[in-house]
């Protein structure tokens, strides 16, 4: 069974193309500028279920044309209509140094110079030029965090924390 930790949102099946089985999906990590991986993960009914491709190919940048092994019918096709689209972790080739900004969706995020938990990340807000983590914290709040990288001082992958030298007073907005 895939968990949840096990993933990270990389976007979203949109509608059928044509009537074999093709859907295009929008994705908002540049996963496949690194990674040729052979399946994605669909959150289908509230569960995590692989799609193996068939083939791919890309449109622009940010979408694709993809075929899924046995979606076949345009009504197959219609039935992944705005499923979200999630990668692996273990398939990813970040390391320490290198992760999309995706990838640290559901990481614990930690003030470094207070050693002090914040929360954690659950979105990325890339809306407006200043990039922010969408941060829920312990007590069931909500903050934004700039995602500057200057902030961040070290990210640990097996452990799923990012340290960050946080703004004196940004915690107390």
């Amino acid at each position: 069974m895939i968990r949840e930790e096990d993933v990270y949102r990389i976007g979203k099946i949109g509608k059928p193309h044509g009537v074999k089985g093709e859907v295009t999906m929008m994705f908002s990590d540049d996963v496949f500028d690194r990674v040729d991986a052979e399946y994605v993960v669909l959150l289908l009914d509230g569960i995590l279920v692989p799609f193996f491709f068939e083939e791919y190919r890309f449109r622009t940048d940010e979408t694709a044309l993809v075929k899924f092994c046995d979606i076949d019918t345009q009504e197959q096709a219609r039935e992944l209509t705005n499923c979200e689209v999630f990668f692996p972790r273990q398939l990813s080739d970040s390391t320490d140094g290198d992760f999309s900004l995706n990838e640290l969706n559901g990481f614990c995020l930690i003030d470094n110079i207070y050693n002090k938990v914040v929360g954690t990340i659950c979105g990325i807000d890339d809306s407006t030029q200043n990039i922010l983590f969408e941060v829920k914290t312990e007590k069931g709040g909500e903050l934004l965090i700039p995602a500057s990288p200057e902030l961040i001082r070290h990210i640990d992958a097996e452990k799923q924390t990012i340290e960050m030298e946080l703004p004196e007073g940004l915690l107390d907005i």
